[in-house]
């Protein structure tokens, strides 16, 4: 039967999981069957995805991508390699979603950011303190390139204003906008819709302090507009940023980028 096994497709004789392990491993390597990991034999099917993958052992470069990629969705990865998102802002909602993204496999990633990592970033952003100092656009490339090296990633850093949005963002089908400021929000939403018809905007509103994390849900505002948060719970004096309630809004965003980029656009 056909199957693609550690990224290769090719007819097999094989009947079962721990078949392939034996004919391509040994029985102490993990065999993740259609992005699950099983510790039991199964039976395969006609297109099965598996992978086998050893303990300890760095894998050469043409296995590493498809075991970097084994635990998701069977057939997912070869539409998410197609996508093309930017990022806008790369703060405690950007810098997640990036990484996020990063080890889902989207293809192309494009970063904007303006600014330097500093301290108090380091409470809710994807930052190091041997990246404090650096602008965010580098220091941010560097980390998706120690997760993900098999996607493309663009940096522009800038101030993203009114008159350079489309210059910026051409070419990108789903843009993220991560900025602090409900003006700077408004005026990217607003200026993407205008402007660069047929792009996907995933925006965020209301995510501050520590407030029930199930209050946080994505909401399709218009045809091309959607929006993550509480919608409520702005930054402001004694209602500060954490960690937990930005990364559970960013995740609500880069899992809507997901879903957009495989065609599904019901939140």
């Amino acid at each position: 039967m056909k199957l693609t096994v550690n990224g290769q497709k090719r007819d097999f004789e094989c009947q079962t999981a721990f078949q392939i392990r034996e004919l391509v491993g040994n029985e102490n390597d993990i065999v993740i069957l259609n992005g699950f990991q099983i510790e039991e034999d199964y039976p395969l099917s006609e297109n099965d995805t598996i992978t086998i993958i050893p303990k300890g052992v760095m894998p050469g470069p043409e296995e590493l991508e498809s075991m970097m990629m084994a635990r998701h969705l069977p057939h997912v990865q070869e539409r998410l390699k197609k996508g093309k998102v930017a990022i806008a802002g790369l703060g405690g909602l950007g810098s997640n979603i990036a990484v996020m993204l990063a080890r889902s496999g989207v293809g192309q990633l494009l970063l904007v950011d303006f600014d330097l990592v500093e301290p108090s970033n380091l409470n809710r952003q994807s930052y190091y303190l041997s990246h404090l100092g650096m602008p965010k656009t580098i220091a941010l490339k560097q980390q998706i390139e120690q997760i993900n090296p098999y996607i493309l990633v663009e940096v522009k850093t800038a101030k993203v204003t009114e008159d350079n949005v489309v210059e910026l963002f051409s070419g990108y089908d789903i843009i993220c906008e991560a900025f602090d400021k409900a003006r700077e929000k408004a005026m990217l939403v607003n200026t993407v819709l205008e402007k660069l018809p047929g792009v996907k905007i995933v925006a965020a509103s209301g995510l501050a302090g520590y407030d029930s994390s199930n209050l946080i849900q994505t909401k399709k505002v218009m045809r091309d507009l959607y929006v993550c948060g509480d919608f409520v719970s702005e930054a402001k004096i004694g209602r500060g940023l954490m960690a937990p309630r930005v990364l559970i809004c960013a995740g609500h965003q880069a899992n809507m980028v997901l879903r957009l980029l495989l065609g599904i656009e019901d939140v």
